[in-house]
C-alpha cells in the first residue's frame, strides 16, 4: 500500500470535545455513592482494576506501552485516556486496542463530528425525548510532519461515511511506519479538517476551552450553545 505524503503541521488550538460527565476533575465520582471510607476504598480498587487508562499507565495494556504515555503535564490523564480507552469497534483511524487523539481545526467541525455520533447513539435506542449533552473543549497544538490525505483521491475510500475498514487498514500501516498521525477532511462537516494523532507526546499545550452544549430533539441536533 502506498502511504500518503506528509505535511509539516504547525497547528494551534485544535478542538477535541469530550462529554463533561466523563472528565475526572478532583474527587472521584464514586465518592458520591458512599460516605463509608472502607466502602469507598473497595469501589476505588474496583475502578482501578477496570479503568483502561489506569491499566495503560500501569503498563499492562497490549496496544500501547506505558513509555508512550505522558505524565507530569497538564491534562495528562485526558491525553492518556484518548489512547487507552478506545471504542470497542475502533474509530476511523484506530482499532479497538489503541486509541488516538482526534481533533478538528475548527470548533464547528468538532461540533458536527460529535453531534453526528451522539445522534446515531440516540437513534439506535429510538430516543424520543429532548436530550442535552455538555462537552468540554480541549485545545491542543501540534508540531510534526503528519501524513495528509486532503485532496488525495487515492485515499477517498478512507473517508467512506459508512465504513472505517479502509481507513483503519491505512492507520495500521502508518503506525508500523512510525507515523505521528494523519490529517484528513472531515466526513461530517463539509470543508472542515480533522486530525488523528497516533502519539501521546505530540499532543502539546493542552488547555480547556469553552463549554459546548448540544441539544437533540427526537435524536436530531436542535441547537448548540457555547459558553466561556
Amino acid at each position: 500500500m502506498r502511504l500518503p505524503g506528509t505535511t509539516a503541521l504547525r497547528q494551534d488550538d485544535t478542538h477535541r470535545l469530550l462529554p463533561t460527565k466523563y472528565i475526572e476533575d478532583g474527587e472521584s465520582v464514586l465518592a458520591r455513592l458512599t460516605a463509608d471510607d472502607e466502602d469507598l476504598d473497595r469501589l476505588l480498587e474496583l475502578e482501578r482494576a477496570t479503568n483502561d487508562r489506569l491499566l495503560g499507565e500501569a503498563g499492562i495494556l497490549p496496544g500501547i506501552s506505558v513509555h508512550e504515555l505522558v505524565f507530569g503535564i497538564s491534562y495528562a490523564h485526558i491525553v492518556n485516556a484518548a489512547f487507552t480507552q478506545a471504542h470497542p469497534m475502533g474509530s476511523r483511524f484506530n482499532l479497538a486496542d489503541r486509541g488516538a487523539w482526534y481533533a478538528a481545526f475548527a470548533l464547528e467541525t468538532s461540533q458536527a463530528e460529535v453531534a453526528f455520533h451522539k445522534a446515531q447513539e440516540l437513534q439506535e435506542i429510538n430516543w424520543q425525548n429532548e436530550e442535552a449533552v455538555t462537552y468540554a473543549d480541549y485545545l491542543a497544538d501540534f508540531r510534526a510532519d503528519f501524513h495528509d490525505i486532503r485532496g488525495e483521491s487515492e485515499f477517498a475510500k478512507c473517508l467512506d461515511p459508512g465504513s472505517c475498514q479502509n481507513s483503519q487498514r491505512l492507520a495500521q500501516e502508518l503506525l508500523k511506519e512510525g507515523s505521528p498521525g494523519i490529517v484528513y477532511p472531515s466526513v461530517r462537516h463539509k470543508g472542515g479538517t480533522c486530525l488523528a494523532c497516533f502519539r501521546p507526546t505530540l499532543v502539546i499545550n493542552v488547555h480547556r476551552g469553552p463549554t459546548v452544549a448540544l441539544t437533540f430533539k427526537d435524536a436530531k441536533l436542535a441547537r448548540t450553545t457555547v459558553e466561556g
